[in-house]
């Protein structure tokens, strides 16, 4: 199999693309991030609006 047949997904951090790696065979509809770095630099949720009184 060649590099350009394995998926590709978009990373959410940096966007840029990567493809499928072996170590994310079992888990790859939860890969979001190309990286161990863009997963730490992950944008943290914002607060919810009126939540205080």
């Amino acid at each position: 199999m060649k590099k350009s047949d394995l998926p590709q997904k978009t990373c959410a951090t940096c966007g840029r693309p990567f493809t499928w790696r072996k170590k994310w065979a079992k888990v790859w509809e939860d890969v979001r991030y190309c990286s161990e770095r863009c997963r730490r630099a992950r944008p943290s949720k914002p607060p919810e609006a009126g939540g205080e009184a």
